[in-house]
């Protein structure tokens, strides 16, 4: 089933093309310092491993542009390079081989400033990401609206734009985020039907793993349904590979991408008698490896779970003292509590290897 929003431009990042009816772009940043080029590069790789498609960095300083040049000699993504206040550290870090830069036009130093940014970006091929915040609006629109609207943002997406058009250049793509979930929906809903460039979205300031996962989750789900959206990062105030995750379960609950298992898991009740909590846990840790898009159970019961999880394609459920390893409705084996998480993870090895790594081989 395809959503994509069928007016947007191609462009492309580096070798990944966004916009024009290609999927949903996964992009995430890293919070490490970008000068500590081997940290940096440890988290991207961690990144890569998630399914993180295209990477953005800081660039506070001219040492953090240049640092640009060691980590994508590293890297097999695309990096971006984020950049507020100077012009010259676009310059550079476009130089030091940023595959793409987003600015705020409006705090980049003024228009000439901005058509020296532009020229290099046109010299190197470099797509430019508007990115208009809440907090960053101009003075002008702010009072001409009374605040942050979704109409203030979407005015100030398109004058900044139109400024870099206007120098003759055209490889963008926009972001306006608001903290508040019903503002960024009204907001790219209103600047979708106003320009064919490919949108990012995203939520700024969502928070940590639960306010922010729900925020994300109801902004981007809402909008993705709608076919508005052709790059998305989930900002939560936690490690940025679990950024990556929750972007592709929110993709993958909107049935536009797939990526690694779907771990189903029953609420637990009163028959519960494993420590599902650490079992569950523990299946959701190990299955991060995997790439496929295989479907496991974790089920707290033995009367229910073969039936209620069906569906998976491999499942584990919990007795007393004891659990069931099943495919379907069919019982593969009866395993002891204590080796139950093993004989689950051997199954699972055997079930990826059959049904994915043997195919391709």
């Amino acid at each position: 089933m395809t959503k994509m929003h069928a007016k947007t431009r191609t462009i492309h990042v580096g070798s990944v093309p966004i916009g024009g009816g290609h999927p949903v772009v996964v992009q995430s940043m890293t919070n490490t310092d970008t000068r500590d080029v081997d940290a940096t590069v440890e988290q991207i790789f961690r990144l890569q491993d998630a399914g993180c498609e295209i990477i953005r960095v800081a660039v506070p300083d001219m040492s953090a542009a240049k640092a640009i040049a060691k980590i994508r000699k590293a890297i097999s993504i695309p990096l971006i390079a984020d950049i507020h206040f100077d012009w010259r550290l676009a310059v550079a870090a476009m130089e030091n081989g940023a595959q793409g830069i987003r600015i705020n036009p409006g705090n980049i130093g003024g228009p000439s400033r901005l058509e020296k940014v532009v020229e290099r970006a046109s010299h190197y091929k470099v797509p430019i990401r508007v990115g208009v915040n809440s907090g960053s609006l101009e003075r002008d629109i702010r009072e001409r609206h009374g605040g942050p609207t979704p109409e203030a943002l979407v005015e100030s997406a398109l004058r900044n734009i139109k400024y870099i058009q206007e120098m003759g250049y055209n490889d963008l793509k926009i972001s306006i985020k608001s903290s508040d979930v019903m503002d960024t929906i009204e907001a790219y809903r209103l600047l979708s039907v106003q320009t064919d460039l490919p949108l990012h979205l995203g939520v700024t300031e969502a928070g940590g793993l639960i306010a922010g996962t729900v925020k994300s989750s109801m902004a981007l789900g809402v909008l993705l349904m709608e076919g508005i959206g052709d790059t998305m990062r989930v900002s939560l105030t936690r490690d940025p590979v679990e950024e990556v995750q929750v972007a592709y379960e929110i993709l993958r609950a909107a049935r536009l991408r797939q990526r690694g298992p779907e771990i189903i898991s029953c609420q637990t009740c009163g028959r519960c008698e494993i420590d599902l909590f650490a079992l569950a846990s523990e299946v959701e840790a190990r299955a991060r490896n995997i790439p496929y898009p295989v479907k496991l159970a974790v089920m707290g019961c033995i009367v229910n779970g073969p039936g209620e999880a069906r569906e998976a394609d491999l499942g584990v459920a919990g007795g007393k003292g004891s659990g069931i390893i099943f495919k379907g409705e069919k019982i593969l084996k009866k395993v002891p509590e204590g080796q139950l998480l093993e004989a689950f993870w051997q199954e699972v090895d055997r079930l990826v290897r059959e049904k994915y790594q043997d195919e391709g081989s």
